[in-house]
């Protein structure tokens, strides 16, 4: 994309979405669209690129001091006198309302030659300004990257307990039409029809609040794509893991490809060459000068010394050395500022790596934990589908109560929607832990 070359392919697949609400159908917005959106519209990554555009400016050759300056002069002046001269080989006399003019034009070069290297460690310098910014922008997209799925999980989270709770709801209801049933035939009590009664009602409203908040987190993810809220979609609630022999390949390289080591690391190069400018300062600065002019002066007291009017046009050029012997002391307090600067961003850098080892290992315990919340999870939704189907079976041979049936139902939609977090949760925090060993921005979603 346009930002630090990020190889994030865009699929244009669409699918119809899921029923819900009035059962329309939605087109799925599918996670490498969603990431195509926030990389291109989304305000925080729009602000960084500007970031990069800015900085690239800055170590342009054009602002690197290593390109001549020229510039033009032009002037006239214009004086009205009475002058009085005292010649000693005549009279003294006198000019009233004499009038003097000078005209002058040129184009001059100005041109350093040498500055004891300063500006070539000064352009060195914007280079590396220029990679740290890319860094810096790279770090803001991983956390929009993260910011989005967050929310995108959020949403196939709750697109499933929907179903969840419209399968549930429509279990319920089928209840109550055999509770009706079975009442008119003197097969069981009212109560049983009151009962089932309360729980269509208790699974509406469940499933009611759900689909609000399932509005509420798509506005939200309206907000990260920077687009308009009342954007309808579906989201992709397919979820694959990446391989374990590819995660540890990720982990041998982590240092190398931390966003925040890398930061770190060219911070340290900006240090160095902090130090190698203010170096530069104790050496002679050698330039060179030149124009090309026109000059001509208009005097009337030339007159009587045998002409009015001088004309001077042609090249001039020169060289010129300036070397500061002492200045006060302002170099020698810049290098040892700098050099005390750089061991700092050496200390930095070894409290960032104990911290990034510690993230990292957090990341790793995070996520093969919720991976196991998972696999655990699943084994427990088919445990819990067999106890439900049991218990309807046993239910309709009224075998067990109503209450008993009911609970054999809480547990089931318990299980499913426990399994559900479970299964986002894991994801995320594999996302999160590929942000940690630098790969975020390189896997397909």
């Amino acid at each position: 994309m346009k930002s630090i070359s990020l190889k994030i392919a865009v699929l244009s697949v669409f699918a119809l979405g899921q029923s819900f609400f009035n059962f329309a159908q939605e087109q799925v917005l599918s996670k490498s669209e969603a990431i195509a959106l926030t990389l291109e519209n989304n305000y925080n990554i729009a602000v960084a690129d500007n970031s990069i555009l800015i900085a690239e400016n800055n170590a342009d050759i054009l602002n690197s001091n290593y390109l001549p300056t020229v510039f033009g002069l032009a002037g006239m002046s214009y004086s009205l006198q009475d002058q009085k001269f005292e010649p000693d080989d005549r009279p003294p006399f006198e000019v009233n309302n004499a009038k003097s003019e000078s005209y002058n034009a040129s184009v001059n070069l100005d041109y350093t030659l040498f500055d004891g290297l300063g500006r070539l460690y000064n352009y060195k310098s914007l280079k590396e300004t220029y990679n740290l910014t890319k860094l810096e922008t790279r770090e803001t997209i991983e956390t929009t990257i993260l910011q989005l799925f967050s929310v995108y999980y959020e949403v196939a989270r709750l697109t499933e307990n929907v179903e969840i709770l419209e399968q549930t709801l429509e279990i319920s209801k089928n209840r109550v039409k055999r509770a009706g049933y079975q009442f008119d035939y003197g097969q069981n009590t009212k109560l049983e029809v009151l009962n089932a009664e309360v729980d269509v009602t208790n699974d509406s409203i469940n499933l009611m609040n759900t689909r609000q908040l399932l509005n509420n987190t798509k506005r939200d993810l309206n907000v990260v794509l920077a687009r308009e809220l009342k954007q309808t979609f579906a989201v992709d609630t397919n979820v694959i893991f990446i391989p374990k022999i590819q995660l540890e390949s990720y982990l041998e390289l982590a240092k190398e490809n931390n966003v925040r080591l890398l930061q770190t690391e060219s911070s340290i190069t900006l240090s160095e060459y902090d130090i190698k400018t203010s170096k530069a300062r104790f050496l002679p600065t050698v330039g060179l000068t030149g124009s090309y002019g026109w000059n001509e002066s208009i005097t009337p007291a030339s007159a009587f010394f045998g002409g009015s009017t001088r004309q001077n046009t042609g090249f001039q050029g020169g060289l010129n050395l300036r070397w500061n012997l002492f200045d006060g002391g302002s170099s020698i307090v810049q290098l040892k500022n700098a050099k005390i600067a750089k061991e700092n961003q050496l200390l930095q850098k070894e409290q960032i790596k104990l911290e990034v080892d510690r993230d990292i290992a957090n990341a790793l315990g995070n996520y093969e934990n919720l991976v196991e919340v998972y696999e655990i999870q699943e084994q427990n939704v088919i445990t819990n589908k067999n106890n439900f189907e049991r218990s309807r079976e046993r239910f309709n041979l009224g075998q067990i109560t109503s209450i008993e049936f009911r609970q054999a139902q809480i547990n089931l939609i318990n299980a499913e929607t426990n399994k559900n977090l479970a299964k986002y949760e894991a994801k995320f925090a594999e996302l999160q832990l590929l942000q940690q060993v630098g790969q975020l921005l390189n896997i397909e979603f």
